[in-house]
């Protein structure tokens, strides 16, 4: 390269470094006058525009969109409610429609849409059941050990919080913070599902206060017990995974055997959706599949209820 080639590459190279310094004391300024003028001048849209840029915008977007429920997360519609993970039965409902040329699939999809939408928000309601029936584990294990430290039950209780068990839990806090009924307060939030382990909290508490018996023992004994309980629930659930994995397997069954057929170079989807044959085995099919599956919850629930 000549000198003059090398000389026009550096007058290059220190224009684009100063045109960063600027820029990078302009962004220095900027940011200080936001911070000594509250946002106000020319600095503001400019700061708002960058801080859109790197994905704070983006960010405060998506929180606005979603919420947390008991079935997870779930993106917000406003007054037209939300929805979850069963919004992927649409488009998996017109991938068939399209290579089968026919609308029976969508509306399969739509139904499959309000099915699986009620079996998310189950799952969801057993989640959040589980969630409070540990945290009454904690809770009393907690406040055992904090009166074993020698503090009172009422200081016990508030060093010990409520996590997990939302308004109920910040209701038996204020009637420990302020004198109130405990024992009523901890009954109340025991009538939530899972959290029924607090009824015997309540009557271990009032049986303290009142006849001077020892609170720490007693909880002690009431976190064990719900401690075998849970042993026995998740041991049980482990028993029943193979039965459940099975029925699932027989649940995908039919759409192995489309595969299959078109894998063979047979058309299932044209027989299944434009022919009458093809209807009622449809229709057959889909309801043994139904009853199959239905009977497998059945006895899956009865093991665990028993």
């Amino acid at each position: 390269m000549s000198a003059v080639g090398m000389t026009l590459v550096a007058a290059v190279l220190c224009a684009v470094g100063a045109g960063r310094l600027a820029s990078g004391s302009r962004d220095v300024v900027q940011r200080r006058a936001q911070a000594l003028f509250g946002g106000v001048g020319e600095a503001a849209p400019d700061v708002g525009r960058r801080a859109w840029l790197r994905g704070q915008g983006v960010r405060k977007w998506y929180a606005g969109r979603v919420v947390e429920g008991e079935a997870g997360r779930r993106w917000s519609f406003g007054r037209w409610g939300n929805c979850g993970r069963e919004i992927w039965c649409l488009p998996t409902g017109l991938v068939p429609a399209v290579l089968g040329g026919s609308v029976l699939p969508v509306l399969a999809s739509v139904v499959a849409f309000f099915l699986v939408r009620r079996w998310l928000a189950a799952r969801g309601a057993v989640h959040a059941r589980e969630g409070r029936a540990a945290a009454v584990i904690g809770l009393c294990a907690t406040v055992a050990g904090e009166l074993r430290a020698g503090r009172q039950p009422a200081q016990a209780l508030l060093a010990a919080g409520a996590p997990g068990l939302g308004v109920a839990g910040s209701a038996v806090m204020a009637a420990a913070r302020y004198g109130g009924d405990v024992p009523r307060a901890l009954r109340a939030a025991g009538r939530l599902p899972g959290a029924g382990g607090l009824t015997g909290m309540a009557a271990c508490w009032q049986v303290a206060v009142e006849g001077g018996a020892g609170l720490a023992s007693g909880l002690e004994r009431i976190a064990a017990g719900l401690r075998a309980q849970r042993d026995q629930r998740d041991e049980l659930r482990a028993q029943l995974a193979g039965p459940r994995a099975t029925a699932l397997m027989l649940a995908l069954l039919p759409a192995g055997g489309l595969l299959m057929g078109s894998a063979l170079g047979a058309d299932p989807l044209r027989v299944l959706l434009h022919t009458p044959a093809g209807w009622g085995c449809l229709a057959v099919g889909g309801l043994l599949e139904w009853c199959g599956v239905a009977w497998t919850a059945r006895i899956v629930a009865a093991a665990e209820d028993a």
